[in-house]
Order: structure tokens, then C-alpha cells, then sequence
């Protein structure tokens, strides 16, 4: 059941999300949420926050992204094998005991986190959620329910009618434009590596949104290899723009990690600096363009150990303004049982890669492919919300 937090910073969390799991050596492994949620605990940032413990979403809630059709397979799929259709029982997507009760239980947090939002509080964050590749009768890329579309959609229903979102996964965030591709509500931005080099292949700057809600949806397409200073370069010269210009009055963030040079599935170079980095300016554009109101969600993010965990830890302690010193140690009794969970993980000692996460502005040039993206994103989207793609003032 939920708790009342009135203008706070909502957390949502409970064991029980760990139910997620595609089982055995499968990339996407509930570990990552259970050493976040420790280390954000060791480190203080989770002192005297009243977590909200979410209940699993009712069908008709999910239902308002998904057929019908595909809930009664999901719930048969577990029963019938691995032959079930909807993108169901393959090597991506596993079939799992009680896989809906699961998966409608994430649905169910990032509701919560919507909910706490439309009652009052500033910001909420799920990081079980963000599962950002879910279609509407199927599921795709590790993702059974599109628990980020159906938080949207409840917002949309309960007081909200400019809804931002925000994609910094390495993924395209396809299902979620998908959802709204048709919405003029909804602003869809993915940063995103170039779907020429990275499944699922979607997510070209032409991606601009359908009849009647052009310019609503926008896509960064960022070479491989791309470190942190230029990704803040090319997020700074679009991003913050069109959210000027579309005047959100809530933003809703999918915090994927799987940008980091160590993740195993993708080829960006950002680093745990980087991370903190985003989610501040993140927080930052909440406050100027949202009146504050900003649910944050997980996502991707494949180095279990070394990477998830304090990546997180510094989004959660950036929604609750409890912001980490990235020299900090990591706590000896974090340490100790990553050992045991984990034994001969080499491990980080500091909240930090040590990286210099500086960056110069984007000034209109297209001197390299990074440059050359950000023109060709804001060359694409930018005159359809009255701004001028080659001034860099805008």
C-alpha cells in the first residue's frame, strides 16, 4: 500500500520487485536493483525516506497501452511453454513463472510514482521501472508491460494534459514513442546510440511523430564510442530547447545506465560521473520547465556490480536532494556482501570514475559525426517549434 508523502520526493520501492526475472545468465538480472538499493542505504541516502511499497497493477490499467489479447498471453505464457507467440518465450524475452503478476507489479510502482506526483509530491522515482521497449501486443527487448507509457497515460487521465519524456537509455525508447506517436501531449525525446549500429534500429532524427503531433517525438542518435562530454554537449544543444519550447507540466525520465563504457550490450563511453551529470541537469530542467514535477525511472544497464549500483544510487540521492560527493567510499559492509554475492568482483572504491565530465557548447558546426547528429536532430525537429536550427542560441 501506499504512503502519503505530500510535496516530498516519493521512493518506490519492495523486495518484491526482484520477482522480475528472466532467469538464469540472462543480461537483464534483479541483482542490479538489490545492490542499489543497499549502497543508497549504507550511504545515508535512503535515512528516514518512508519507501512506498507498490501493489501490482489491475489489468485495466495496464490495458491502457496493451491489447487485451496480449495480458491473456502473458498470463498463459508461463503454463504454455515457450511456442506462445507475442514476442514471448524467445531468448530476449524468456518465459518465467508468475511472469505477469511480475511484470504488472513494475506497472504497478511506476503508478505509484504517478500517482504521488498528481497528489502533490515534486518528484518520484521507480528505479524497477523504465522498461521502455514493451509494443502494444508484444513484448521486446527484456520488457513485458511498458510500465513508463502506462504512468504517462494514468497522468494524462488524473490532471495532466503536456506530459515530457525523456530517454537517456543507449536503447531507443521505441515503445514509448509508439505509445504517443500520434499524441500532440506527449513530447517523446530519446538520446540514444545510433540505431545503425544498435537494436532495435529505430530512433533517425526523420522519426517526428504522426499526423497532427509532429515535432512531438525526438530522436539523438549518437555515434559509438561517444563519452561523456559529448553526449552532455549534444543533450545541452537539443534538449533542453524543446522542452523550453513544448512546456511540459510534468517530465517523466528513463534512466538507463547501459551507457556506460563497461556495459556489455552497447558501445557509448559515458562513465558514473557522467550519470550524476545528467540526472542533475535532469533535476535542473524539471525546476525550470515542469514546476518541479519529475518521475524518474530505471532502465537498461548490464554491469550489474560495478555500475548500476552507484549510478543509482546517484539518481536516487539527485531526487531527493541528497546529492553524493562522487569522492565518497564506497561502505565496507556494501563491499562485504557484494564479496559474498559476487566473490572475486573487482570492485570501484569512490562513487566515481574519476572522469572529467566538462564539455564545450555545441556552436553550429558539423566538424564530427557527434556534431553532425546534433544538426541533423535540430535541422529536423526544431523549425516545427518555431525555433532556428543553426543558431545556437536556441
Amino acid at each position: 500500500m501506499g504512503v502519503d508523502v505530500g510535496d516530498r520526493a516519493a521512493v518506490v520501492w519492495d523486495e518484491s520487485f526482484l520477482g522480475y526475472d528472466l532467469g538464469g545468465d540472462h543480461p537483464l538480472n534483479p541483482v542490479r536493483l538489490d545492490l542499489t538499493v543497499r549502497l543508497a542505504a549504507a550511504l545515508g541516502v535512503l535515512d528516514g525516506v518512508p519507501l512506498v511499497v507498490p501493489e501490482p497493477a489491475a489489468d485495466v490499467e495496464i490495458e491502457r497501452v496493451h491489447d487485451p489479447s496480449y495480458l491473456s498471453a502473458v498470463q498463459a505464457a508461463p503454463m504454455a511453454g515457450w511456442d506462445v507467440g507475442h514476442g514471448l518465450g524467445t531468448a530476449d524475452n524468456p518465459v518465467f513463472d508468475r511472469m505477469h503478476e511480475a511484470a504488472a507489479l513494475v506497472v504497478g510502482g511506476s503508478l505509484a510514482a504517478a500517482r504521488a506526483i498528481a497528489a502533490g509530491a515534486k518528484r518520484a522515482v521507480n528505479i524497477a521501472g523504465g522498461l521502455h521497449h514493451a509494443m502494444r501486443d508484444h513484448a521486446a527487448g527484456f520488457c513485458v508491460y511498458n510500465d513508463c507509457a502506462v504512468a504517462i497515460s494514468w497522468l494524462l487521465d488524473h490532471g495532466f494534459d503536456r506530459i515530457a519524456y525523456v530517454d537517456t537509455d543507449v536503447h531507443h525508447g521505441d515503445g514509448v514513442q509508439d505509445a504517443f506517436y500520434d499524441d500532440p501531449r506527449v513530447l517523446t525525446v530519446s538520446v540514444h546510440q545510433s540505431p545503425s549500429s544498435l537494436w532495435p534500429g529505430t530512433g533517425r532524427p526523420s522519426e517526428l511523430g504522426g499526423r497532427g503531433a509532429e515535432g512531438t517525438a525526438v530522436n539523438l542518435a549518437l555515434p559509438p564510442g561517444t563519452r561523456d562530454p559529448e553526449w552532455l554537449r549534444a543533450f545541452h544543444a537539443v534538449v533542453p530547447s524543446v522542452l523550453r519550447a513544448f512546456r511540459p507540466q510534468v517530465l517523466v525520465t528513463q534512466c538507463g545506465v547501459d551507457t556506460h563504457r563497461e556495459d556489455p550490450l552497447a558501445d557509448l563511453a559515458l562513465t558514473v560521473d557522467g550519470h550524476r551529470a545528467i540526472y542533475r541537469v535532469l533535476r535542473s530542467l524539471a525546476e525550470e520547465v515542469s514546476g518541479g514535477r519529475w518521475l524518474a525511472l530505471g532502465g537498461g544497464g548490464y554491469e550489474l556490480v560495478r555500475v548500476v549500483p552507484r549510478s543509482w544510487t546517484h539518481l536516487l540521492a539527485t531526487v531527493l536532494d541528497r546529492d553524493v560527493d562522487p569522492a565518497a567510499r564506497l561502505p565496507a559492509d556494501w563491499v562485504a556482501h557484494v564479496a559474498g554475492r559476487a566473490p572475486g568482483w573487482a570492485l570501484p572504491t569512490t562513487m566515481s570514475d574519476d572522469a572529467d565530465v566538462a564539455f564545450e557548447p555545441w556552436g553550429g558546426d558539423a566538424r564530427s559525426p557527434l556534431d553532425a547528429a546534433v544538426r541533423d536532430t535540430r535541422r529536423a525537429v526544431f523549425p516545427l517549434h518555431g525555433l532556428d536550427p543553426d543558431d545556437p542560441r536556441d
